[in-house]
């Protein structure tokens, strides 16, 4: 839930009571998802503020409910001002037929028919992302990127590549002569180019054409 933004944890009648001590070491440091987790009887008491629930579901189980994907299922909770619920059931079984006639919208992912099997993390984890798209969550880059090299720069380089290259023999047939130069240039000229990359290329090359003595 926290790697997605989610933070409100609504427990039904938990198993093994709460709080529960395995519960923190398994969080991985959300700790203020178990913090603000609040417990119910039932699932009628835990989602009797919201005004839309998704119940989240492979099977219909007999309930003739409108169904929709983890995707659609999330344009509509943003565009909602209605607090929304989405139910997920426990490991082993999923939820009930009585809890899913509690929901309005089944939420189903698209999956391969013949193993349709989530498990209850996978199932969050699909939801949470689905949701998470229009938030903004993206962390920026730790060191920012360095700016694109002066043309003047690339330019030498690519000069200098093709004096090398010449001097070598690479420029063969004359007739296609323009054209190797023109996709050499494409190619270098693709990449964001910094000016740092362009001097290590060119120091590459300045080795290469004069080869240090190591006698």
């Amino acid at each position: 839930m926290l790697n997605f933004g989610l933070t409100e944890l609504r427990l039904v009648a938990p198993r093994d009571g709460w709080p529960n001590p395995a519960a923190g070491p398994a969080a991985s440091g959300a700790d203020i998802v178990l913090e603000r987790a609040t417990v119910f009887g039932s699932v009628a008491d835990a989602v009797a503020d919201c005004a839309h629930v998704y119940a989240t579901t492979v099977r219909k189980r007999g309930v003739t409910k409108p169904v929709v994907t983890p995707e659609r299922a999330a344009g509509m909770i943003r565009t909602s001002t209605a607090k929304s619920a989405i139910l997920f059931g426990p490991e082993r079984a999923g939820l009930e037929t009585d809890d899913v006639a509690l929901a309005r919208t089944i939420i189903t992912a698209p999956i391969n028919p013949e193993f349709g099997s989530l498990n209850l993390a996978q199932a969050v984890i699909l939801v949470a992302y689905e949701w998470s798209k229009g938030e903004a969550l993206a962390m920026p880059p730790e060191t920012d990127l360095p700016p694109p090299a002066p043309q003047e720069e690339l330019d030498g380089m690519i000069a200098q590549l093709e004096s090398i290259l010449d001097g070598a023999g690479f420029f063969f047939p004359p007739d296609r002569v323009p054209t190797t130069r023109r996709t050499l240039r494409t190619l270098l000229t693709k990449p964001g180019w910094s000016s740092q990359e362009v001097r290590t290329l060119r120091g590459v090359l300045s080795a290469i054409e004069r080869p240090r003595d190591r006698g």
